[in-house]
């Protein structure tokens, strides 16, 4: 078993399952975000859309995934801290290059506080740049 996806697993409790270490092994030899069909073209139909998505669900909700939405929907990213139950914010900015189509979180880019009207309140702040990334600025 790969010992990023070995470890990671034993931080959170999580129970081993073949699925759940291939998406983490997948996530994280890649540095852009993932779609749920990106995933399920790396596993090559090993597993069925379902039990992919409950995957990824189970490490959203344990802090091991973030969400990342851009204009093509949802994708996800590893968290770079350990973050048991999401004890951090994931409000930092992704950028979406329009050559190549990678989505890549912005770790040291914040997104400033935001004013809300009154009785709002903020849960999460997705902020999405489109653009040129530094690989296909060249």
């Amino acid at each position: 078993m790969n010992t990023f996806a070995k470890d990671t697993l034993r931080l959170h409790e999580l129970r081993h399952t073949s699925c759940r270490e291939d998406i983490l092994e997948i996530l994280q030899n890649r540095a852009s975000a993932l779609s749920h069909g990106d995933l399920e073209n790396g596993l090559k139909d090993r597993y069925d859309r379902v039990t992919i998505y409950r995957t990824l669900k189970t490490f959203v909700d344990k802090g091991i995934i973030h969400k990342v939405l851009d204009e093509d929907g949802l994708r996800y990213a590893l968290c770079k801290d350990a973050c048991q139950e999401h004890n951090h914010h994931h409000d930092h900015v992704h950028f979406k290059c329009q050559m190549c189509g990678k989505t890549t979180c912005l770790e040291d880019i914040h997104v400033p506080s935001l004013a809300l009207p009154a009785g709002f309140k903020s849960k999460e702040v997705n902020l999405l740049i489109q653009g040129t990334c530094s690989i296909c600025n060249k």
